[in-house]
């Protein structure tokens, strides 16, 4: 029943910016905290950015602060990541999660590619 779609993702230049959308369904979306993974080619999945269930705080690791902002309109049930100055090093498919009675549930991901 749970669904986590992400779009957005594609080829962008170096110092771009890029807009990444989480489509959410099947449950109570306001209700729970979200969050943004990517992973790279040869790395470990990565945390990226953290939300609580009503925007009021935020978490990012010091690799995206001041690049990236998360973000969520509960009315429309969609989570997203404002992605600007982007790096080649920020390569990677992004991911959103959520957690739900213990369990993760992830989307499909989309690529973010940075290069020129």
């Amino acid at each position: 029943q749970v669904q986590l779609v992400e779009s957005g993702g594609g080829l962008v230049q170096p110092g771009g910016s890029l807009r990444l959308s989480c489509a959410a369904s099947g449950f109570i979306f306001s209700n729970y905290p979200m969050t943004w993974y990517r992973q790279a080619p040869g790395k470990e999945r990565e945390l990226v950015a953290g939300i609580t269930n009503t925007g009021g705080n935020t978490n990012y690791p010091v690799s995206v602060k001041g690049r990236f902002t998360i973000s969520r309109d509960n009315a429309k049930n969609t989570l997203y990541l404002q992605m600007n100055n982007l790096k080649p090093e920020d390569t990677a498919v992004y991911y959103c999660k959520l957690r739900l009675s213990g369990l993760d549930y992830w989307g499909q991901g989309t690529q973010v590619t940075v290069s020129s």
